[in-house]
């Protein structure tokens, strides 16, 4: 096998990943802020990180240095794992499940899928980059070369929340240590690659927080970024006024980080099919 065939696009990205993380983190450590503004008191209340480091403050430090690799090594769990992928040759306990689904009322039948050929659950999907059927299936983060699914949702979010707090900090880190009041050739020599992480930072926590605030969202509610993209295309959506997976705020964040209340979706259709019939009947 050739060595550039290792290269795959999953290998790319996460090394891409990886290399600009640990590079900006040596950018926010290294670089040297020198003396404070004369508009900035010298009692600032959270000194850069070259000044924690002059003033032997080590905790601080260490803490971002964690966060940071907590972080990285988030994104690779996340990034390298299942995500909840569809069997294509089902095992004895999923052929009796497949049973059971069948046993489901069947106002919206069960397809198979046309690439895998295996019965795809409720709100599976097939994503033609990984060319598998993902359970829940939410979508393809292409910045992990992995689909985000039932399996490895919880930790996608976790790792957007902790994400944006070590951007935060990392954001506020490069602005402490910009110093605008210079001629410009010497602030472009002293400042220009701290000011050019500042603007990379500032990117990607405006990306992490609308990608955190929109997973919150739909996680509360109990749906997906494809069921809410497309749920006009989506056949057990199109026939409903609302979301039958919707249990309610606290049942749906339960469900979602806990497991619990446990069970299939083609129970809480059944469920939510009892309910309509009966409010209906009254």
């Amino acid at each position: 096998m050739a060595p550039w065939a290792l290269l795959t696009p999953g290998v790319l990205v996460r090394t891409g990943h990886t290399v600009l993380t640990w590079g900006i983190t040596l950018v926010l450590f290294l670089h040297d802020t020198g003396e404070p503004e004369p508009s900035r008191p010298r009692t600032h209340p959270i000194p850069p990180l070259r000044q924690w480091e002059e003033q032997g403050e080590l905790l601080l430090p260490l803490t971002f240095l964690l966060l940071v690799l907590g972080s990285l090594l988030l994104y690779l769990t996340v990034s390298l794992m299942d995500p909840g992928y569809v069997n294509v040759l089902p095992q004895p306990q999923e052929e009796a499940k497949e049973e059971q689904t069948a046993m489901v009322p069947q106002a919206i039948p069960l397809r198979r899928c046309r690439y895998c050929m295996v019965l795809q659950p409720l709100r599976a999907r097939h994503c033609r980059e990984c060319r598998r059927c993902v359970r829940r299936y939410d979508h393809h983060c292409p910045w992990m070369e992995n689909c985000v699914g039932e399996r490895n949702h919880p930790l996608f979010v976790a790792y957007l929340a902790l994400q944006l707090a070590v951007l935060l900090w990392a954001l506020y880190l490069a602005w402490s240590g910009l110093r605008f009041f210079q001629p410009w050739g010497l602030w472009l020599r002293s400042s220009g690659l701290l000011f050019a992480t500042f603007l990379l930072l500032s990117l990607f926590s405006l990306v992490a927080s609308l990608l955190l605030a929109s997973h919150l969202y739909l996680v509360a509610s109990n749906t997906t970024t494809w069921e809410f993209i497309s749920s006009h295309r989506i056949a057990y959506l199109r026939q409903r006024p609302g979301n039958p997976f919707d249990r309610g705020l606290t049942r749906n964040l339960a469900h979602f980080f806990c497991g619990w209340p446990s069970g299939s979706w083609e129970t809480l259709w059944a469920e939510d099919e009892e309910e309509e019939g009966s409010s209906q009947v009254v």
